[in-house]
């Protein structure tokens, strides 16, 4: 699998620096580098690239102004690079896949590579299965409609049992059943447990996919609850409400998933 990359930013010796960086992965072919966010706008429409990595602070269009001008295409994977911290909740918001900081160090590239190649893995993955749909609905229509029973029938084990989270230098196996709740922000999650808080980087739709619905569901925009732990329903105003957790903890319902509480209370 070859990585179709573009680097886009304002700075030469930056380009270079990274591309030097880059040799050592050799499934990443840098197919085009632009030096601000309308030559970068221009050459992802043109290329379609599987990865973009972005500086954010260009004269003119900046690294979010670049994303906001793909809106109305598919966009690629998305690397911030940057010599500034204070953008990084922003960066994870527009769903990138790492925020880098300028000197880009070797193993964190690394690793954002590593979830860059996942990413790409599935994504292929999910294209496939597309295909086949495709070619079975035309040629094959009843082994269509088995192959759409099978897909939807229950199948609790093909969701996760253990979660391995690495974690300030450690690798912890949480039993997923022991998972309280999720809270999001961009590519990491904050996993709580009734004893412990781990932070994994994962996004949310990743993780989703990896957790069982009939225990775990979603209750916000960014909050995932287990809902075996919860013990209480606590009515609020504006038609959202709070889930009393079993260690005490409240977790507020919006209303878009008003849903989700109406199983325990009918």
């Amino acid at each position: 699998m070859t990585i179709r990359t573009i680097l886009v930013d304002d700075e030469s010796l930056a380009i270079q620096g990274l591309q030097l960086r880059l040799q050592a992965h050799e499934d990443v072919d840098i197919i085009e580098t632009c030096t601000n966010g309308r030559e970068a706008i221009r050459a992802i429409k043109t290329h379609k690239p599987d990865l973009v990595f972005l500086d954010i602070q260009m004269p003119g269009f900046d690294g979010f102004s670049v994303v906001q001008g793909l809106m109305e295409v598919e966009p690629p994977l998305v690397i911030f690079c940057t010599a500034y911290s204070d953008h990084a909740i922003r960066a994870f918001e527009a769903q990138a896949v790492d925020y880098l900081m300028k000197p880009v160090d070797e193993g964190r590239l690394a690793d954002a590579l590593d979830r860059v190649r996942q990413r790409l893995i599935e994504k292929r993955q999910v294209q496939e299965i597309e295909k086949l749909r495709e070619v079975l609905a035309e040629v094959a229509p009843q082994a269509m409609t088995d192959f759409a029973a099978d897909d939807d029938a229950p199948a609790s084990n093909r969701f996760e049992k253990l979660i391995n989270i690495k974690d300030r230098g450690q690798i912890f196996r949480v039993d997923v059943d022991s998972i309280e709740r999720i809270d999001a922000a961009g590519d990491y999650m904050c996993i709580y447990t009734a004893d412990n808080s781990l932070i994994l980087r994962e996004t949310m739709k990743d993780l989703e996919k990896r957790l069982d619905p009939r225990n775990f569901q979603r209750v916000h925009r960014s909050t995932i609850v287990n809902l075996s732990q919860v013990r209480q329903v606590k009515p609020h105003t504006n038609g959202e409400c709070f889930l009393v957790l079993e260690s005490g903890a409240q977790v507020k319902v919006s209303r878009s998933y008003r849903d989700v509480v109406a199983r325990f209370v009918h």
